[in-house]
């Protein structure tokens, strides 16, 4: 019992500190403002780039080796392919829609199923999940700064009012480290299939919203194809592993 109780609260510590890294990142780009213009561009350009380094770091490093040893070749393939897929269509239900609110959604969809497999990875890899919730942090950091940025030029809220919703989201990722712990840690095919779905999921994002400087509007297919292609290196080096 004592064993659980120490696992649930070094879970909410990591998942704390990672999620924390979200209003951080928010409350940074409040400061950009009063950068010379062209230093200003630069720093953007250089957060974009550094989150987009923590998320591939995040999917070659932690979440498609620990997923693929999970599930075998087939299921592997099939998590992961849905997952770009899945949030294909969401950024295109959320384009279609319009406003300033992607990036922020966007940040969740991929935060969320990696805090779940950072609770789970607790169980029998505590050096893994401290390394799963750096990364965690590194990408919450810009990811937070571009999603404040575009939610406070919509003009809908205060940046004050949204500055308290980011703190607001840090408490998401310890209940969902909680959920893994309790209910992905005893079924590793469960948290396989999270892992390569978010895996899937974060590469999509990573060639549609971050790579490009200048994204294509209303093009999907590059993205989609760098999962494709993604996956078909995945599929050969299980076979020969």
């Amino acid at each position: 019992m004592a064993m659980i109780s120490d696992e649930f609260y070094i879970a909410t510590a990591l998942a704390t500190l990672a999620g924390a890294s979200i209003p951080i990142g928010a409350a940074l780009s409040t400061y950009d403002r009063f950068l010379p213009g062209w230093l200003q561009e630069e720093f953007r350009h250089s957060v974009v780039a550094f989150g987009g380094g923590a998320l591939m770091s995040a999917v070659a490093l932690v979440l498609v080796p620990e997923g693929a040893a999970r599930l075998a070749i087939a299921p592997t393939l099939v998590w992961f392919a849905l997952g770009g897929l899945a949030f294909f269509l969401i950024d295109r239900t959320l384009a279609a829609r319009g406003g300033h609110a992607a990036q922020f959604l966007a940040m969740m969809l991929d935060y969320v199923p990696e805090a779940m497999a950072l609770g789970a990875l607790l169980a029998d890899n505590l050096e893994l999940a401290i390394l799963m919730a750096v990364l965690i942090a590194l990408q919450n950091l810009p990811e937070g700064f571009n999603a404040f940025r575009e939610m406070a030029q919509d003009g809908g809220a205060s940046r004050m009012r949204l500055l308290v919703l980011f703190v607001f989201m840090v408490p998401i990722g310890p209940l969902a480290a909680h959920l893994g712990r309790t209910y992905l840690a005893d079924h590793p095919a469960h948290l396989g299939a999270v892992m390569m779905f978010a895996s899937g999921g974060i590469l999509y994002l990573l060639f549609e919203d971050v790579a490009p400087q200048v994204p294509l509007e209303r093009h999907w297919a590059p993205p989609l194809g760098a999962v494709a292609g993604f996956g078909l290196g995945l599929a050969g080096h299980m076979m020969v592993v």
